[in-house]
């Protein structure tokens, strides 16, 4: 998106932030942000097919495509890669038959 497309950044475009704490600085807001669940927001972009599948899953699921997005991240941050999540799902459902 460009910024010229974004209402409030043309609402904001003047004002200047340089001097501006982040919220871990400010004990209400560092206080608001440990009781929100241990979780950032963040920008950031994924290929619109990536972000399809996701979709596509939460949608059959359920669920939302953001949770499915966090927890593959997760599983990548732990070092599972997919094979390893295929084989524990394929051992739970031979335990479960």
């Amino acid at each position: 998106m460009k910024n010229s497309s974004d209402t409030m950044h043309e609402k904001y475009s003047d004002m200047n932030f340089s001097d501006a704490k982040p919220a871990s600085d400010i004990p209400a807001l560092a206080k608001l942000q440990a009781e929100s669940g241990r979780k950032t927001r963040i920008t950031m972009r994924i290929d619109n097919d990536v972000l399809a599948v996701f979709k596509v899953r939460a949608e059959m699921t359920g669920g939302n495509y953001q949770t499915l997005i966090n927890e593959a991240l997760k599983q990548v941050a732990a070092g599972q890669t997919l094979a390893d999540v295929v084989r524990e799902t394929i051992r739970q459902e031979l335990n479960a038959a």
